[in-house]
């Protein structure tokens, strides 16, 4: 199905005088979700620049070639199953081989629109870009709302990160033909924090849709909030999770969801004074972080009405349907070995989390400690443990 959805594009790009070049947008005639709306070039670099590009960033890895960089606008669905698009990266390895695994990295929880790897997130490019230096292609999902994509982000919605994720697969194959190279089929996802929780989304997604042309060969999900309503939520309220970095996921996710699932009619049902009255504002994918929890309070207390703290710690109804939506992401059984990496001593997202998930995964998952480093530097230590895991599972040509 993929292969041929990926030749209707090539054969598209012919008629329309072919996709576009660098700093070029062109649409293309797309109808079906993974076709491309349009491919702008936003690096280009030999091997000893890849290298110094990553040094940039602090990530030290031996890199085998150059690469080049798209920022791809492509089909999907939105919550809703209507479609939209969305944006992501795709980063392509300089050489002579034509046939290429791919790696998937999700990244974790951004505010701002321009903060997503197509755009102008030099932190998570650079991430993807790491996996493209030792000579796969990598993809980089921006998810819907974020980067290109219309409309606001559904933040940490488990079905649309598998769905966005799978979708930029498909584009990305379209990608490579251009390009005079193939997507040979191979799959390995990573992701860190709520990149986490949308790698084991697209991996159960590839897993149970053999037809897509992807067959899954490794996960290495990090920090990842697998468990929303037995881990995430308690730990926001019980100490687990420092209360600011609380207080951001709960507006973040409620105001997200209510979008979904309909919590409620008016914010100052869910959230205090003054905070509903700009709550919603300040998830516009036009705040930056900083702004975004200067708004709110100190503590998830001082955020949400008594209610709405009694639907946090024992949902029901539509608050119910909204995390068990998002909270299977760990219920199958994988084809392919799975690492969770955590660290003992993270405060946004606790250890627990990966212990039910492997407890559901089974004998195929393991979990990996990192030792007793904050959230932010498991994704550090991790990533180039997973890339030289990834190496033994299934090597770059």
């Amino acid at each position: 199905m993929i292969r041929s959805s990926a030749a209707l594009v090539a054969a598209l790009a012919l008629l329309l005088g072919g996709l576009v070049g660098c700093g070029e947008q062109r649409g293309v005639v797309a109808a079906a979700p993974g076709e491309v709306v349009s491919v702008t070039q936003v690096l280009g670099a030999t091997t000893e620049q890849t290298a110094a590009y990553l040094n940039q960033w602090a990530i030290q890895t031996p890199v085998r070639n150059g690469v080049d960089a798209y920022r791809v606008v492509y089909r999907t669905s939105g919550p809703d199953g209507d479609g939209t698009t969305a944006s992501g990266l795709v980063v392509l390895p300089r050489g002579e081989a034509r046939k290429l695994p791919v790696v998937s990295y999700a990244h974790g929880t951004i505010v701002r629109k321009d903060e997503a790897p197509s755009a102008d997130a030099e932190t998570d490019r650079a991430r993807t870009v790491l996996f493209a230096a030792a000579g796969y292609a990598a993809v980089a999902p921006d998810y819907l709302g974020l980067g290109e994509g219309p409309g606001p982000h559904p933040y940490a919605h488990a079905p649309t990160e598998a769905s966005a994720s799978a979708d930029l697969l498909r584009a990305a194959r379209a990608v490579a033909e251009r390009e005079g190279r193939e997507l040979d089929g191979t799959l390995l996802v990573t992701g860190f924090s709520q990149g986490g929780q949308a790698a084991m989304a697209l991996a159960q997604r590839v897993a149970a849709e053999p037809e897509s042309g992807f067959t899954l060969a490794g996960v290495a999900a990090v920090s990842g909030p697998y468990a929303l309503r037995e881990v995430q939520k308690p730990a926001a309220f019980d100490g687990r999770i420092t209360p600011r970095a609380a207080v951001l996921y709960i507006a973040y996710w409620l105001t997200a969801m209510n979008r979904i699932y309909h919590l409620y009619d008016d914010p100052s049902e869910a959230f205090q004074p003054p905070y509903a009255e700009r709550v919603e504002q300040l998830f516009d994918g036009r705040h930056d972080i900083l702004s975004v929890s200067t708004g709110l309070p100190a503590t998830p207390r001082e955020l949400l009405t008594p209610r709405f703290q009694e639907l946090a710690l024992d949902p029901t109804g539509a608050a119910l349907r909204a995390m068990t939506d998002s909270d299977g992401v760990c219920d199958w059984t994988p084809p392919a070995p799975v690492r969770l990496y955590v660290s003992s001593a993270d405060r946004a997202v606790p250890a627990a989390n990966a212990e039910l998930c492997r407890a559901d995964l089974g004998d195929r998952a393991s979990v990996v400690d990192l030792g007793p480093v904050d959230h932010s530097a498991t994704v550090r230590l991790a990533l180039p443990r997973t890339l030289d895991w990834f190496g033994e599972l299934a090597p770059a040509p």
